[in-house]
């Protein structure tokens, strides 16, 4: 597991937080930022993944 992966899953599970606050005091606002946030940690992640399989293929 690699740096990219680490943060990408801490953005995504700190914007499903941000998201659920945001539902719970009413603000569209904070929904929106926690969904932003949600997909650029998923993004990271994937790219982190990516990174992976190439060092994987690098090893062979």
């Amino acid at each position: 597991m690699n740096e990219d992966q680490v943060k990408g899953k801490a953005k995504d599970i700190g914007g499903k937080i941000q998201e659920e606050v945001g539902k719970v005091v009413g603000s569209s606002e904070q929904q929106a930022k926690g969904l932003s946030k949600q997909v650029e940690g998923k993004v990271q992640e994937k790219f982190g993944d990516a990174k992976e399989v190439l060092k994987d293929q690098g090893n062979r």
